[in-house]
């Protein structure tokens, strides 16, 4: 018995030097190579997952909160400046209000309202509107929207156009494929509320600038109707093409007479 156990000795000795004999594995360049581009895969990645979520989400709160503190403002020189005036009648609105034809490259002059864009359980859907479409207005962290210049104005016989994107840089338009006919969009500015509803979608190629004519696609055409033209990019993270979504005006009202009834108890939270 003895015997076999100094056998069986002898043999895990050999085994464990013939072990520690084996020659060790050299750091090659390829190996090398290789780590620094799984790294780097693994930043890209988490970068992108950054811009595309965390720097998304922080940017619309961020211009949710500037417009609510906006339309607060309008809504508190309102009635600063009408403190007496009996509220007037639906039926004697009259016209829309139109401000003017155009405004500085930048400068925000309208709030945009859209429910349907709301997250769950919020009204976070509110955004800044600034005249013009760069970087420096679709990237802003206070405006987000941006208005074609040489379209009508909210209210106007027309087409009020308007951009955004769909995705990343608070994403204004996010949810757009969401519309459901007679969707309201809610626009202010210190002159009062205009209230479009929804009509149709329409997918069109980068190119296809006519979508902002007066009467989109018929540049012949003198307008009658005051409709509402938003656009953005599709799919989503990606500028393929462009997804546009109409609306008609049915309703303004003047800053004298409050936010529509609808989303008066809304409005009343914001920049609170």
């Amino acid at each position: 018995m003895s015997d076999l156990q100094s056998e069986g000795r002898r043999r895990a000795r050999e085994r464990e030097a013939s072990a520690s004999r084996k020659p060790r594995h050299r750091v090659s360049v390829v190996g090398v190579l290789g780590e620094l581009l799984l790294t780097a895969g693994v930043l890209i990645l988490l970068f992108l997952g950054w811009q595309l979520w965390w720097n998304d989400a922080i940017m619309a709160g961020q211009q949710s909160a500037a417009a609510s503190a906006q339309s607060a403002e309008w809504n508190e020189q309102a009635r600063a400046q009408h403190p007496d005036e009996p509220v007037p009648a639906p039926e004697d609105y009259g016209d829309p209000v139109v401000g003017p034809a155009e405004y500085p490259n930048g400068e925000a002059f309208a709030v945009m309202y859209v429910p349907r864009f709301d997250a769950p359980g919020t009204h976070d859907s509110v955004r800044q509107i600034a005249e013009g479409y760069g970087l420096d207005v679709l990237n802003s962290f206070d405006t987000g929207v941006g208005h074609y210049p040489g379209t009508q104005m909210p209210g106007q016989v027309g087409n009020f156009a308007i951009a955004s994107h769909r995705s990343a840089y608070g994403g204004g338009m996010h949810e757009i494929e969401q519309f459901q006919l007679g969707d309201p969009i809610y626009i202010q500015t210190k002159d009062g509320w205009y209230t479009y509803r929804f009509r149709d979608f329409e997918y069109v190629t980068p190119d296809t600038v006519d979508v902002l004519a007066a009467v989109p696609h018929r540049t012949d055409l003198a307008p009658t109707d005051r409709i509402i033209t938003l656009t953005t990019c599709n799919p989503l993270y990606s500028t393929a093409e462009r997804l546009v979504a109409y609306g008609v005006l049915d309703s303004w009202q003047p800053a004298s007479a409050g936010p529509p009834a609808e989303i008066a108890d809304i409005v009343a939270t914001w920049g609170a």
